[in-house]
């Protein structure tokens, strides 16, 4: 990116050295450290908004598209006129059970109470 090479980085270490003086480096080195990642937050904060802008103008791009070809599809085939499904079920009788078939009573479901009561034989 700004293309510093090893040899000019140390030459700008060792005049910063002499300029500033070993007893306030530390503190600038900081100091240029903490900007350096504020700087660093904001750009990455701005191109993750840059790509969810990018983003949202695709899908939208991409709407137009599916709704142009639906359209499409739609005119070449149009539908027919097909019975709106009801959701009402039809009123079906149950399957007879075996018992009533052979002239039987059906058996009283389970909790029921029996009308006579039951003799063991």
């Amino acid at each position: 990116m700004f293309d510093i090479a090893p040899t000019e980085l140390m030459l700008v270490a060792l005049v910063a050295l002499v300029v500033i003086g070993p007893k306030d480096l530390p503190k600038l080195m900081r100091t240029v450290g903490y900007w350096v990642g504020r700087a660093r937050g904001v750009a990455r904060h701005f191109r993750s908004g840059m790509d969810e802008m990018m983003r949202q103008a695709e899908v939208e791009e991409m709407e137009k598209r599916w709704a142009a070809e639906n359209a499409r599809i739609m005119r070449e085939h149009p539908t027919t006129d097909i019975p709106a499904a009801t959701t009402e079920q039809p009123d079906i009788a149950p399957y007879p059970s075996p018992a009533s078939q052979a002239g039987e009573p059906a058996p009283a479901p389970a909790g029921a109470l029996p009308d006579e009561p039951v003799r063991p034989a």
